[in-house]
């Protein structure tokens, strides 16, 4: 066996940001979205949802900002970055954090929300530009994983937005594409499981399954089609049920970055069944049950993944790329 000969970066600010660093990341922006819902669903005090928007905003700024300047100092690094799982996997969810970030700017700043919106649909049709053909050249990165979830049907969250902004017509037209391609990820995804195992390591990954459930309902429920947003607030319950069956399995290996992968789910799951409470209100009780779940599991996340990019850990655990 062998093993890549352990790489240095060069002297320079942010040679070596980790894509791993916007998985939780993503999930503390869903997280805010949650509690915003549910201050206006639920009579709580607007602060405190106001308060972390504008927390979790600055820390997305920074993030952003420092892989743009990695990016700066050698574009081609993003091909280096794509070529590997945990890139396309934080890559990924930094593209879908930038449609999260726009609605959570659009109560302070609308103009500045819909055009982050629009750039990131843009660096989201770059992003495919680069990432396609190298999946289809390196042997093996073709495969079906759950990171095409958040490279491929991430846009969904572009759709919720749209449909917040009032861009009805653009979003019921996308609405039906992402949901094409989250059920064609899932069956090809379920064949998988049923013919292979799972790599320990690897296992986290499997979350991302669920946000596109999370999401595709509450993009429905923006778009007024109620009965569609109600039928995957069902899906989502098995889906839980499931992972909470199967926690010990999915942790087995212990604490690594792919735990980012539980964030973001945890917090769209929540936002549905907040969504659904406005339309069945039995519906409320599991959705606060949930957000509170989430608000247990995201910021420890967030904060051990930050603190080993901090120490220096994180880029060498996921063989983040060198500019």
């Amino acid at each position: 066996m062998r093993f890549a000969p352990l790489r240095t970066a060069p002297p320079g600010l942010w040679r070596r940001v980790p894509p791993a660093i916007f998985p939780p990341l993503l999930g503390a922006l869903g997280l805010v979205l949650a509690w915003r819902t549910a201050s206006a669903r639920f009579g709580l005090p607007p602060g405190l949802p106001q308060m972390l928007a504008g927390m979790v905003i600055a820390g997305w700024v920074f993030a952003i900002t420092a892989y743009a300047v990695k990016l700066i100092r050698r574009p081609s690094v993003l091909a280096d970055e794509v070529s590997i799982l945990p890139g396309r996997a934080g890559l990924g969810a930094a593209l879908v954090g930038i449609y999260a970030a726009a609605q959570l700017l659009d109560p302070f700043a609308p103009a500045l929300a819909r055009t982050v919106l629009v750039a990131g649909m843009g660096l989201h049709l770059v992003f495919w530009a680069v990432v396609i053909p190298i999946m289809c050249r390196l042997p093996g990165q073709g495969r079906v994983t759950p990171v095409w979830q958040l490279n491929f049907v991430g846009p969904i969250v572009a759709v919720q937005a749209a449909a917040g902004f009032g861009w009805t017509a653009f979003a019921q037209a996308l609405w039906w594409p992402m949901a094409a391609m989250a059920g064609f990820i899932w069956a090809a995804s379920l064949r998988q499981l049923w013919l292979e195992r799972v790599p320990a390591p690897l296992r986290p990954m499997l979350m991302i399954h669920i946000a596109p459930i999370a999401m595709l309902g509450t993009t429905a429920a923006a778009l007024g089609w109620t009965q569609v947003a109600l039928g995957f607030a069902w899906a989502l319950l098995p889906a839980l049920a499931l992972a909470a069956v199967r926690l010990r399995w999915l942790t087995e290996a212990g604490f690594s970055p792919p735990w980012g992968a539980f964030t973001f789910p945890l917090a769209a799951g929540a936002g549905l069944w907040l969504a659904a409470s406005a339309i069945q209100p039995g519906w409320a009780t599991p959705a606060r049950a949930l957000l509170v779940v989430a608000s247990l599991v995201v910021p420890p996340i967030l904060f051990l993944v930050w603190r080993a990019w901090a120490q220096g850990r994180l880029a060498v655990k996921t063989n983040a790329a060198i500019a």
